[in-house]
């Protein structure tokens, strides 16, 4: 079992080729299948854990630090057996440098928004909703690139997030009009969407002081990110609230809140699955298809009714973001294919 591991990739891009395709086929399915099951059953638990009337439980930044601690001790697990058992899988060795994890600080405020508006928003919102309420990711990628990085964006990139910001206008209008819109619920949304691109952003430049390793900045921004939500807690009465939950000692209950952290840990290594054999194109397809996936899938499981235009943002969202995708990666296989100034007159001059 390999975590994430420094193979190299023009050697896994040979040993693809010499696969016959049905088993290429067969692993490509399977690795869908496991990242679609992974990801739509954690935003269905962690719905049920945030707002469900048979818990009714009202601390969501307990469950956020919780599926977060889960997290960072299984990360420290699988680093110890990695080195008590060589050879068995590929995991990095895992200690804790508090100097790193100062280096690391200012992301792991950043993911803790991340983690702790997501959380939020799918507490407020319906699940159906839940991917319009989070949409505008690809928005703040292109406006954060060009007030951060500097980096332009074509007219057409431009035009497809003119489609996912009509959809999501259109997506909050029909929620009001059926009576089920939240407006705190839209917001956490919003901020979460901010809080993605940003973590996108930030995570390349903090990645050299974990040594490029994806697991061990998910180590450093776990503890952090247990640390910070200490306070957190106490400032906004959870754990008063807490000490009155009627089920605190309810096996059922635990075996919930760590599943979702087993989840949250397993969504990172399937993502990584999934890219590595398929690519980043075919991953944020997958994803927007997921999304539709599960929308379809909320709407009947909590039997609800959606009229038309609801339907059509839902298909301006999900349009536009394959649209936004497509665009990227011709934009980026055109800049390849595009000869250098150094080889135009190279070639001009006959060498």
């Amino acid at each position: 079992m390999a975590l994430m591991g420094a193979s190299d990739p023009s050697g896994e891009a040979e040993a693809n080729k010499e696969k016959p395709f049905l088993l290429r086929a067969l692993q490509i399915t399977l690795v869908v299948s496991l990242y679609w099951a992974t990801s739509i059953s954690m935003v269905f638990l962690n719905k049920y854990l945030l707002d469900s009337p048979s818990l009714q439980l009202d601390t969501p930044i307990f469950v956020t630090f919780y599926q977060c601690l889960v997290t960072t001790l299984l990360c420290k697990s699988l680093s110890t057996l990695a080195a008590l058992c060589p050879g068995t899988m590929d995991f990095p060795s895992l200690r804790l440098d508090l100097r790193v994890a100062r280096s690391v600080l200012p992301l792991s405020v950043v993911f803790i928004g991340m983690i702790t508006f997501n959380n939020l928003c799918l507490k407020y919102v319906g699940v159906a909703f839940y991917n319009v309420g989070r949409s505008l990711t690809t928005v703040f990628n292109v406006l954060l690139s060009y007030l951060l990085l500097k980096q332009t964006t074509s007219f057409y990139a431009l035009l497809t997030c003119g489609i996912i910001i009509g959809g999501f206008w259109l997506g909050v209008d029909q929620e009001g009009a059926e009576g089920t819109l939240s407006w705190t619920g839209t917001l956490f949304g919003v901020l979460a969407s901010l809080c993605v691109s940003l973590n996108a952003i930030y995570t390349k430049k903090v990645l050299p002081a974990v040594d490029g390793s994806v697991w061990r900045l998910t180590f450093y921004n776990n503890v952090n990110a247990c640390a910070l939500f200490l306070p957190l807690l106490l400032l906004l009465g959870e754990l008063q609230a807490l000490r009155g939950f009627s089920q605190l000692g309810s096996a059922h209950f635990w075996g919930m809140m760590t599943l979702g952290g087993l989840f949250g840990f397993a969504i990172g290594y399937v993502t990584g699955l999934q890219i590595k054999f398929t690519s980043p194109l075919t991953h944020n397809v997958s994803g927007t298809a997921k999304a539709c996936a599960q929308t379809v899938l909320a709407v009947l499981y909590y039997e609800e009714t959606k009229s038309f235009l609801w339907w059509t943002s839902n298909m301006m969202v999900l349009g536009g973001s394959s649209a936004y995708t497509w665009v990227r990666g011709w934009e980026m296989k055109k800049i390849q294919e595009e000869p250098s100034p150094k080889e135009d007159e190279k070639s001009s001059m006959g060498v």
